[in-house]
Parts: C-alpha cells; sequence; structure tokens
C-alpha cells in the first residue's frame, strides 16, 4: 500500500519515466539507515520522512539541520548526500490530505464533517501532530461507508488519491520535495 500510494503520487505530480524505487522501510531510524548505506554505496537516494515537530523557519530547505536538532533522532547528514536528497513531510504524511478536502470527502463519502478539520487558510505546516490526527478522527466519525481515520488502514489510499497541485500549492516542502523529484527526472 504504501509503495503504490506514493507511485501515484508521484507520477501525478508530473513525474514521467521510470518511477523511482520506493522502499518502505518501516520505521524513521530503519529508513535513514537506509538512507546511510545507499549514500556510502555513493547512490542516489532520497530520504523521506515525517518531521514528527514544527520545522523552525531559520531551518527552511534545511532539513538535516531539524533532524539533528530533534530529540530522537540526532540524525546527521551522511557524507556523500547531498542536502537536496532529504525531504520532510511536515509534520507528518497527514498534513498532506488537508490540501486536498475534496479527495477526503469523495473518500469517505456520506457523514464526513470538514468543519471538524483545521480552517482551510491555517498553513499546513504549522498544525501540530495531535491536531491533525485528532481533526481526520473527528471528521470520519460518523462516515457511512469507512471507518474512522486510521493511519493504517487509509493513509496510503488518500495519499494515492489527492491532488499534487494542491498538496504543493500548500506546503512548500511538498513543493521541494516533487521539485526535486522533476530535476531527478530530467537529469
Amino acid at each position: 500500500m504504501c509503495r503504490e500510494g506514493f507511485r501515484k503520487f508521484i507520477q501525478k505530480s508530473g513525474y514521467s519515466g521510470s518511477m523511482p524505487k520506493i522502499v518502505a522501510c518501516g520505521g524513521r531510524q530503519i529508513a535513514y539507515e537506509k538512507f546511510q548505506n545507499e549514500s556510502q554505496l555513493g547512490n542516489v537516494a532520497f530520504l523521506l520522512v515525517d518531521s514528527e515537530e514544527l520545522v523552525d523557519e531559520t531551518n527552511w530547505e534545511k532539513p538535516w539541520a531539524h533532524l539533528a536538532a530533534r530529540e530522537g533522532d540526532n540524525w546527521q547528514k551522511p557524507e556523500n548526500a547531498e542536502d537536496n536528497y532529504c525531504h520532510l513531510m511536515v509534520i507528518c504524511m497527514e498534513s498532506w490530505f488537508l490540501a486536498d478536502r475534496t479527495a477526503l470527502k469523495a473518500f469517505f463519502g456520506q457523514g464526513f464533517n470538514e468543519k471538524a478539520l483545521p480552517a482551510g487558510e491555517t498553513p499546513l505546516e504549522s498544525i501540530p501532530k495531535d491536531k491533525i490526527y485528532s481533526s481526520l478522527e473527528k471528521a470520519s466519525h460518523n462516515c457511512k461507508t469507512k471507518k474512522v481515520y486510521g493511519k493504517s488502514e487509509h493513509s496510503f489510499k488518500l495519499l494515492g488519491l489527492i491532488d499534487p497541485g494542491k498538496v504543493t500549492a500548500a506546503s512548500k516542502w511538498a513543493k521541494r520535495f516533487v521539485n526535486e523529484l522533476k530535476v531527478r527526472n530530467n537529469a
């Protein structure tokens, strides 16, 4: 489900040709370790992880600074990796869903309460993680055809449905990721 959701999102964002290899790692520490290994081998790989916390504006376009300072991560940029190989989903993947309320409503169907979501003009990257999850749960609580939002059950299905244009318009970090994919695609 993870690879399929990302594949659909990447394709819809305008990526063409041979798709990048998407590796679902099962956890952020494992993802970092796999990224380190690929970097040590001299391979071009991207690390895409949730920021888990608000990213200080002084770290805009400096994901390694955030990951190095974040308690529990303390990750250092591997020697052979470039800064633009690391990308953050700020604060979490579910932030991106809030950018495409049309897809959320269509997916959850009857009973979906869009008013339970943070106000549409609220910058996605300023919404705390617990508020994102709780608002998705509240918004989907009375849905007739789907269970209440659950990460394992719904997240990657939704990722494949949302409009990357809406996401990149609402998230500078998502835009950075998609733009870098396109640069690599044209290289």
